[in-house]
């Protein structure tokens, strides 16, 4: 029987410093009888100052791109410092030296030819995640744990969507060759998360927040025991901390919940994640690398409906709606189609879509094309953009089968303007459009009535939850 695999993906800001590093290093000597295949970020903030460097370089200022990196990569060095022993340390020192040549080349190549920066940035990306990759395996194994640095390029393959690429088939196969006889062997592989490449080599990437993405489908190919999720909060919780400051660890959610949480602006978990684990029915758990005894969240297939329907509320802010408004759709075929078709044309995704008899209102994430879309729309009608919006999800097994539930949310924010609702195309999410001026609000009196409130409203909304899966 082969053996199952555990992936422990630690997120940037579990890597963030020397402590956070020391501290994941522990959870994973305590882990090894697991059998742990380990997936790790950038440490926190260097992919940030890596993209600002591709875009200074595009700008010109090769020089100043590269300089732009110093403190980071110092900050590397200062690591293996108080890490390492002299021996290694050294070592790690000229492979940061090896990666500081390389960006400075790249940066030049891109300065002078600008339009050539997409394979190029993946390139310079993929170096937050090869070091942290390459120093976390070195204190495993100084550590006395037999650590193995793996390239995440010889495992993920991918088309050359360069900047958000998409995994290959050949994705499984090059993963269970490369991994299955290290973890036989007792051994614990390290991979950076985030990096991929193509079937002819060049390094891509997986989008930003990717590496989720990458533990997801690695344990996948190793059809794994359970993908964990190591982050700095415990478990997925249900709401945004920085709104409420007291939202609470949700224990068990299902698939569907977790990708409607991920999807409408959850940040511990990337949206793509849920996919490969679902397709594998191989359960998640989402943990604190700051907490590790806390349980933190488990992610399965089904979860029992809480007696309060209400389990958790998303949001995203910088959204901007489209309204495209024509007499032409009234009883009419193929409108929707040619509608679309145009944003498919430009690359443009769309989060949430609500329709009348004669118009039709889209949300977007990511309004960079809209310039382009723009007089493309106006071909098919009357176009109105509104900026500065803000999704609300509110998610939760068997929202669409409670009876007044849609009622008592939006009561309980009948002072805050709301549109594009959509109700009824998922089981388990309510979904609707604010001003993101009043977000804040919005999500504090929701939170209050759902899981905060004592009277006997409240508490019938607010129970907990059992597994059932």
């Amino acid at each position: 029987m082969p053996v199952q695999a555990t992936i422990m993906k630690f997120g940037g800001t579990s890597v963030e410093d020397a402590n956070a590093f020391r501290n994941v290093a522990a959870i994973i000597r305590s882990e090894v009888a697991a059998r742990p295949v380990v997936v790790v970020s950038a440490i926190a903030g260097f992919t940030n100052a890596l993209l600002a460097s591709v875009q200074q370089a595009i700008e010109g200022d090769s020089r100043g791109a590269t300089r732009s990196l110093i403190p980071d990569l110092d900050r590397h060095l200062t690591i293996a410092r108080e890490l390492l022993s002299l021996e290694s340390r050294v070592a790690f020192e000229e492979a940061v030296a090896s990666a500081r040549r390389e960006i400075r080349q790249l940066h030049k190549i891109i300065a002078a030819h600008p339009m050539t920066h997409p394979p190029l940035q993946d390139e310079i990306l993929a170096g937050g995640e090869l070091l942290s990759s390459h120093l976390l395996t070195t204190l495993l194994r100084e550590s006395g744990v037999a650590a193995r640095w793996v390239d995440a390029r010889g495992l993920i393959k991918t088309d050359d969507n360069y900047g958000c690429a998409a995994p290959l088939p050949e994705t499984s196969t090059a993963t269970r060759t490369e991994l299955t006889p290290l973890i036989e062997a007792g051994e614990i592989p390290v991979v950076g998360g985030f990096i991929a490449s193509t079937l002819k080599g060049a390094t891509t990437t997986l989008g930003r927040g990717g590496s989720d993405y990458s533990a997801a489908i690695i344990g996948a190919a190793l059809d794994a025991r359970e993908i964990q999720i190591w982050t700095d909060v415990t478990g997925v919780l249900t709401a945004d901390p920085r709104i409420v400051a007291n939202a609470r660890t949700i224990p068990v959610l299902s698939y569907q919940e977790a990708a409607e949480l991920a999807y409408f602006g959850a940040k511990v978990l990337h949206p793509k994640t849920i996919q490969p684990a679902i397709e594998k029915n191989i359960p998640v758990r989402v943990c604190n690398s700051r907490a590790p005894a806390e349980a933190g969240t488990l992610i399965v297939s089904e979860s029992a409906a809480a007696p309060q329907t209400v389990k958790a509320i998303a949001h995203k802010t910088g959204i901007t709606t489209v309204q495209v408004t024509s007499a032409r759709m009234l009883g009419a075929y193929g409108f929707l189609r040619a509608l679309f078709e145009v944003f498919d044309r430009h690359r443009v995704a769309i989060d949430v879509v609500t329709t009348s008899e004669v118009s039709v209102s889209l949300s977007l994430d990511n309004a960079a094309a809209l310039p382009e879309v723009i007089p493309e729309l106006q071909e098919l009608g009357a176009v109105e953009i509104e900026e500065n919006r803000a999704i609300i999800s509110v998610v939760g097994e068997g929202l669409r089968h409670t009876p007044g539930i849609a009622a008592r949310v939006f009561s309980t924010i009948s002072t805050v303007n709301v549109a594009m609702i959509s109700f009824g195309s998922s089981s388990v999410n309510l979904t609707f459009m604010v001003d993101e001026a009043r977000v804040r609000e919005a999500i504090t009196d929701l939170h209050r009535v759902c899981f905060e409130t004592d009277n006997e409203q409240g508490l019938a909304m607010n129970q907990p939850t059992e597994v059932t899966a």
